[in-house]
């Protein structure tokens, strides 16, 4: 639905006043924003939250099984990861990894989902926690190298320092300090210097905020 031009909504609006009296209609989308207001004026808004990571795994266990998958935990993990909350992308990641690769490992999904892999961002992280800046500015050279998107890079980053085990009062340094460069990002500025910039910053938050507990 939110993939529809105007247009094609505005004929969709006509399509409901002709038909209202004998058709009920039921439309999803993601971003309900990008839905013309005559057809949000017709319609009783119902939201969803989006599910838990243990309700989409049980799901992708059940589909593994009904269709005898070959897979690994990390790979369900992977399909859990990508999903963000979202049951039809889980099973979306999951069809294609198996129909590409006949079997469900971590690797087979972050390739297919063309997505860094947490592991690697996860270690980068604990080198800026540890103040190792050379050391965690290689595992992002080498990310920018394989050639992810800036977007996507610093989307995982924010993603896996949610559930980072350092400690909380760093955590939520961190994640300041990753949102503003993902809005920079996202305004036009996505080079490698200023992903760099990002693990600087971190670095130098992590030593200071060590010191002074210190």
């Amino acid at each position: 639905m939110c993939s529809m031009t105007e247009g094609a909504q505005q004929a969709l609006r006509r399509t409901m006043e002709i038909y209202s009296h004998t058709t009920r209609f039921a439309l999803a989308c993601n971003t309900s924003d990008k839905i013309i207001e005559p057809i949000q004026s017709r319609c009783a808004m119902v939201r969803f939250s989006r599910l838990t990571d243990a309700q989409v795994l049980a799901k992708v266990l059940d589909v593994c099984a009904k269709e005898n998958l070959s897979y690994t935990d990390d790979g369900l993990e992977a399909v859990v990861f990508t999903a963000q909350g979202d049951m039809r992308q889980a099973l979306n990641n999951l069809q294609s990894t198996a129909a590409g690769f006949d079997h469900v490992s971590s690797e087979h999904v972050f390739k297919v989902c063309d997505e860094p892999h947490p592991l690697l961002i996860r270690e980068m992280l604990s080198n800026c926690v540890t103040g190792q800046l050379d050391t965690a500015y290689a595992t992002m050279a080498h990310l920018w190298r394989l050639g992810y998107a800036p977007e996507d890079i610093i989307s995982n980053v924010f993603r896996v320092c949610k559930t980072h085990s350092m400690p909380e009062h760093l955590k939520l340094i961190f994640i300041k300090e990753i949102g503003y460069t993902h809005m920079r990002i996202i305004q036009g500025v996505h080079s490698l210097l200023q992903l760099s910039a990002l693990l600087a910053r971190l670095c130098q938050k992590a030593t200071s905020t060590t010191a002074i507990i210190q």
